[in-house]
């Protein structure tokens, strides 16, 4: 045994320590290598000593969606409300984009732990201290459904970023022919979807996610603050 795995073997174990090995581990190999019996060797133990702190796998990935929330900033205090939304919202990306299988596990969980519990309380907080009723509040959190966590299903998403499933895989010929048949099978979808396209490139490099990401999410609340000035309710008004 090195001298380091002796050292790592050394440290007590604890839930916290679990947990943010598990999250260096994903981080480095992915979510897919993430297992028991590889954590256990990272930390030095054997496998049954996890489940002293983690009673199986789907507790372990709930702790590491903790973790994730635990990097996420407060809210700005003395912020106006559509501020402090945007910049926790942009916090929450950020958080996203630095553990690439976070996205995947918020995704598969049915349990909401207090820390997500406390992350979507104090969110809703927010809009109610900044004048919001229940009622629009209520459908706001509809509105913005995943942008809350930071990312959203994107419509022309891709392994490439570009418009169609799969051409930035192919080689220049067969690519060009996707797109001489998009063009006649659905030009209206390909106008939309190359138009940030390069000049040099057949299949472009798609979209900004980071601007588009920010545009809707500036255009969401720039219709929330429309509707809370016209105090809107979704119970129409009795005459």
């Amino acid at each position: 045994m090195t001298q380091q795995a002796e050292r790592t073997r050394r440290i007590p174990l604890s839930r916290d320590r679990v947990l943010t090995a598990a999250v260096a581990l994903a981080d480095e190999a992915g979510i897919e290598a993430l297992s028991m019996r590889r954590l256990a060797q990272r930390l030095g133990v054997v496998p049954m000593a996890l489940y002293k702190h983690v009673a199986n796998k789907e507790e372990l990935l709930d702790g590491m969606v903790d973790v994730l929330v635990s990097e996420i900033d407060p809210p700005v205090r003395g912020a106006a409300w559509n501020d402090a939304v945007r910049l926790r919202v942009l916090s929450a990306r950020n958080a996203l984009l630095r553990h690439s299988w976070a996205r995947q596990v918020l995704e598969s969980r049915n349990n909401k732990s207090p820390a997500v519990l406390g992350y979507m309380d104090s969110f809703i907080g927010m809009f109610l201290a900044g004048g919001f009723s229940i009622d629009l509040t209520h459908h706001v959190m509809h509105a913005l459904g995943s942008r809350m966590w930071g990312f959203t299903q994107e419509l022309f998403q891709d392994s490439g970023g570009g418009a169609a499933a799969g051409p930035a895989d192919l080689g220049p010929e067969a690519r060009a022919a996707v797109f001489r048949e998009m063009a006649e099978r659905y030009p209206n979808i390909l106008k939309v979807a190359t138009v940030s396209a390069h000049e040099d490139s057949v299949a472009g490099q798609g979209c900004d996610d980071q601007f588009e990401f920010e545009f809707a999410l500036d255009l969401l609340l720039a219709g929330f603050e429309r509707l809370h000035r016209q105090h809107w309710s979704s119970t129409p008004a009795k005459p």
